[in-house]
């Protein structure tokens, strides 16, 4: 069985363990069906566009580590300001470094779950 996210402060932390196991498909049960994820700044996706670019951050092979640093709950809905790195050798041999400071909105389910209604890994990122 799947540790599921029980408080919004469990959220990053789930999403960690998941993201670190390489089960992208355990990844997808944190996000709401319409859930909006944001690879990039300014590209908002959804549904089976969004579960391939994180499957791809997940395929890198380089695990994830998350700090968060605020988490405001209001109610079934909560802001999570999440800092994050995914820093090693990937799968290829090659590199990798990806940081962010998320700013990702969760939602308690009819279940007491908290999931993902924005994932926006780089919500702090200033576009040029």
């Amino acid at each position: 069985m799947r540790r599921p996210a029980m408080r919004p402060e469990d959220v990053p932390h789930v999403f960690e363990e998941r993201f670190n196991s390489g089960d992208t498909a355990a990844v997808a049960e944190l996000y709401e069906d319409g859930a909006v994820f944001v690879p990039e700044p300014g590209a908002a996706l959804r549904g089976a566009e969004a579960r391939a670019a994180n499957e791809r951050f997940v395929a890198l092979g380089v695990p994830i580590k998350v700090a968060p640093r605020h988490v405001h709950a209001a109610g079934d809905v909560a802001l999570l300001i999440v800092d994050w790195v995914i820093d090693g050798t990937g799968r290829d041999g090659a590199p990798v470094h990806i940081e962010g400071t998320a700013t990702d909105v969760a939602r308690r389910g009819a279940d007491g779950c908290w999931r993902y209604v924005v994932d926006n890994p780089f919500g702090c990122a200033v576009l040029g």
